[in-house]
């Protein structure tokens, strides 16, 4: 689950003891824009020692490194999976080229520090016009890409377009990349949403990103986390109907129907694939009292 992906600096101690009980589902550790050029190694080791010392629970832990063009994107990568980063963010994907470059540098560290293969994944942040023009080729680079993820800011400079709170200038990205992600079954994660003191505004963005299929959104403060997660609760009438949903499906593969009849209309498997997630975003949000069974991969399914 990647409602919310929350990024804290990787120089600055008590910002990343903070992760430890903000209520999101990914912490970002961040070495890349963050961390001014003469920090790069003290903040490598520092988030590095927390990822060995701290406890933080039940989220994803993933690093963003520095760029790959950059001498210290190998040593971020080897370091932080030495510590136990579950995933590295790659800034600036562009194309394949990047993705490989990243991959290898991980086979490496894996090897290094006794790792099975493929137990740190890759999350691409995509960030400029050549990123987005070739993220399905970055997302199906490698069987190690987890999840795509959109830099809007960086890419609006790239465009040489003026950001606005409703973001109509990034619509393309935004559905290139989901385009894209979906069809290589990866996560999509939407930009983040600047203005720290607008919480009204940064859920009603998410709720956009959620209509166009994102399965979260960046985010660059605590504040945030909130209307994020709002805007990816589903209401009670969703749950309800995608319960229903599950229930039909199961009866009808019983019953040998991969189709079934359910409030006077048909529904099939991609009907059941989005019950499914609406289920899994309802449990995340607790609204389902004690987490229940998630439905199995062949529930209703032929």
């Amino acid at each position: 689950m990647r409602r919310s992906c929350l990024f804290l600096p990787g120089n600055q101690p008590s910002m990343l003891q903070n992760g430890m009980v903000l209520a999101c589902d990914v912490l970002i550790f961040d070495l890349e824009d963050a961390v001014s050029e003469n920090e790069k190694d003290a903040a490598r080791e520092l988030v590095s020692q927390a990822l060995l010392t701290l406890d933080f629970g039940m989220r994803e832990i993933v690093v963003r490194v520095n760029d790959m063009e950059t001498p210290h994107a190998r040593l971020d990568i080897i370091r932080v999976t030495e510590a136990g980063a579950d995933a590295v963010m790659v800034p600036k994907t562009v194309g394949a080229t990047t993705v490989l470059k990243a991959a290898s540098i991980l086979d490496e560290a894996e090897e290094k520090a006794g790792l099975s293969h493929g137990s740190v994944s890759l999350i691409l942040l995509i960030e400029t016009a050549m990123g987005i023009e070739k993220a399905l080729e970055a997302a199906s680079a490698s069987s190690r890409v987890s999840a795509l993820a959109l830099g809007g800011e960086d890419l609006a400079a790239d465009l040489g377009c003026r950001r606005t709170k409703a973001s109509h200038e990034l619509y393309y990205a935004r559905a290139k990349l989901v385009m894209a992600g979906r069809a290589c079954g990866l996560d999509v994660i939407d930009t983040p949403f600047t203005d720290a003191r607008d919480a009204e505004g940064c859920y009603k963005d998410a709720c956009y990103a959620r209509s166009l299929g994102f399965n979260g959104k960046l985010v660059i403060s605590p504040h945030h986390l909130e209307p994020v997660h709002r805007a990816f609760r589903p209401d009670e009438s969703e749950v309800a109907y995608a319960l229903e949903v599950v229930e039909a499906m199961r009866r009808g593969k019983e019953e040998g129907r991969g189709a079934v009849s359910l409030r006077g209309k048909m529904i099939d498997l991609p009907v059941l694939t989005q019950a499914k997630r609406t289920i899994e975003l309802a449990e995340a949000s607790g609204m389902l009292g004690t987490k229940r069974r998630a439905p199995a991969k062949g529930d209703g399914e032929e």
